[in-house]
């Protein structure tokens, strides 16, 4: 009997570690996933390097002593200890990558969160990013927003693979496909083998069933409450469909033509945030061809545990997932204004998580340095 995330991987999702520290690497844990529960490759952020750093000290603490005596600026120092863990990361991965033609494999590292509005800025740490991780198995994480849109065609366009990380909305998502389709385009009239420039877009669930419900609770119909916790997994079944449509156009075949890979959907937030909804929901409510769904631990293992698939649950299901919206907008749900405050304040968690790091390598550095 195969294990459901063997099944999953069959059934064409690429499943990814939304975590990573240096404990991981170092004690094999990374590795043993690889092997036991089919991750092909890991996601990182701002939050996940601030827990790795505060959580894990002692595993980072002879390298803060040496940026301690040589007395590096915090900046430095966290990038540095960033890329490492990255580097390595990606070197485990490698076999993967080598084995699935650079599909999976793959490492994600983020541009500082305090760049989401500053395009140039932006695109200038993209490629000081890729240089010092120097590992084709990396992905350079550009957030959606609208100054993010111009850095990730720039980015693409240097030959730099991308993940384009916090989309909410299909409006957003359709601008996202249209800068990975520009990029490319401006990588192959540069002389790029676009066949080695890989992109996935992180399309957010979970955070959108939290601000939802909580709206839905607000309202208090009996309308409302037969809506709850319906939005995240719709949402994201019409980014597949808007993927589907985009990637069969005249555009998509030219670059197609050219070796250009599709830029794949990728499913983040996946850890159910209600404690009452089914630990897996995220995972077998989402399962399509070329997806990518970035799990934490904890859904990871809930899904090789008990997590039923059923094959495709997301192309059969377009209808319901339009009729899903248009009821929210019916009882009084605004969902543009869900999805932009969710961008907004998924910048600024990001943005705080990031002061959060330099707090506790500043101070870990005084510490080093005594």
């Amino acid at each position: 009997m195969s294990t459901p995330t063997e099944q999953l991987s069959a059934a064409g999702v690429s499943i990814w570690l939304d975590d990573l520290s240096r404990g991981r690497i170092t004690s094999g844990n990374l590795s043993e996933l690889i092997r036991t529960r089919n991750v092909s490759g890991v996601t990182t952020n701002p939050t996940i390097f601030q827990n790795a750093i505060s959580g894990g000290g002692h595993e980072y603490a002879a390298q803060l002593a040496e940026f301690a005596s040589a007395d590096a600026p915090v900046e430095a120092a966290i990038v540095t200890a960033m890329t490492d863990d990255v580097r390595d990361a990606a070197d485990i991965l490698r076999p993967v990558y080598d084995a699935t033609g650079g599909v999976d494999g793959r490492v994600s590292i983020e541009v500082s969160p305090d760049l989401a509005h500053d395009t140039e800025g932006t695109i200038a740490q993209a490629e000081q990013l890729w240089t010092i991780v120097d590992r084709p198995n990396v992905h350079i994480k550009i957030p959606a927003t609208k100054a993010g849109l111009p850095a990730i065609t720039a980015t693409l366009a240097k030959g730099i693979s991308v993940n384009v990380t916090l989309i909410f909305s299909l409006e957003r998502y359709a601008e996202v496909i249209d800068a990975f389709f520009a990029g490319i385009e401006q990588a192959k009239a540069a002389g790029h083998d676009v066949s080695q420039i890989h992109s996935v877009a992180s399309f957010f669930v979970s955070r959108v069933d939290t601000e939802v419900d909580k709206r839905l609770a607000v309202i208090a119909t009996d309308a409302a409450a037969a809506l709850k916790s319906k939005a995240g997994v719709a949402n994201a079944r019409l980014a597949y469909e808007l993927f589907e449509e985009a990637f069969a156009s005249d555009r998509a075949k030219d670059l197609a033509v050219a070796g250009a890979t599709v830029q794949r959907p990728l499913w983040a937030s996946t850890g159910v945030k209600d404690p009452s909804l089914p630990d897996t929901l995220y995972v077998t409510e989402l399962v399509a061809p070329a997806t990518v769904n970035t799990m934490p631990e904890k859904t990871l293992e809930a899904t090789f545990d008990h997590a039923v698939i059923t094959g495709d649950t997301v192309t059969s299901n377009y209808a319901d997932a339009h009729a899903v919206i248009d009821d929210l907008a019916a009882v009084g749900v605004d969902f543009a204004d869900v999805t932009q405050l969710l961008e907004d304040e998924g910048v600024a968690k990001f943005i705080a998580s990031w002061q959060d790091v330099k707090e506790t390598v500043a101070k870990a550095l005084e510490e080093a340095a005594r």
